[in-house]
């Protein structure tokens, strides 16, 4: 069965070791994974999970989180909705550590040889759960499933690829501006509009 399917490979995840054993900070997480009593066809794909002491035990439940839910709020959502019915994961399984830039610089970004790694996880929970709207929320997930768009092209359209529909936000960290400029702010309300239309 695809659950019991889906249970082996986030237990590979849970166990895996590549990351810190090629030398990087890799700090496991058990929250990376939100998955719904019933096998969804809606999918989040942030860029990787928050440390534990700030997860409280869901993926985005931090301050992020909360500017995701008011972000999705303006598309029909609750929060308690979309979490019934959504499948949440990330680029990479791990939490990769601060910034280099000190605190209230946000978390690293994963480099392209940890999200190379963590690749056939990501593609074996497509294959899973096979969803039919992606979320790609981040400048890393979207290019995951974009190639390299910029933000201000990427965000505000939707992407039709075969099986599924890809609906790119910019991510809601704290630190960044990207929403601040009048623009993007339209940009983001456009890509809003544009999943409401598309809700599952």
């Amino acid at each position: 069965m695809i659950t019991t399917a889906l249970h082996h490979l986030h237990e590979a995840i849970s166990t895996c070791r590549k990351c810190p054993d090629a030398g990087y900070f890799a700090q496991s997480s058990d929250v990376v994974i939100g998955m719904p009593v019933t096998l969804p066809r809606m999918m989040l794909v942030g860029q990787a999970p928050a440390a534990s002491l700030r997860s409280k035990g869901l993926p985005f439940s931090g301050q992020a989180g909360r500017v995701l839910f008011r972000w999705l709020a303006q598309a029909g959502f609750s929060e308690d909705d979309f979490r019934a019915n959504c499948y949440f994961t990330a680029i990479t399984k791990c939490y990769p550590g601060p910034a280099r830039n000190g605190p209230g610089s946000g978390d690293r970004a994963p480099s392209t040889a940890e999200r190379r790694m963590c690749r056939p996880f990501l593609e074996r929970e497509l294959e899973l759960v096979q969803p039919r709207l992606v979320l790609a929320v981040g400048r890393i997930a979207i290019e995951y499933f974009l190639g390299p768009l910029d933000l201000a092209t990427a965000v505000g359209s939707t992407f039709n690829q075969p099986g599924r529909t890809i609906v790119p936000l910019p991510h809601p960290s704290g630190v960044s501006r990207w929403t601040n400029a009048p623009d993007n702010r339209a940009r983001l309300d456009r890509a809003l509009r544009a999943l409401a239309d598309l809700r599952l």
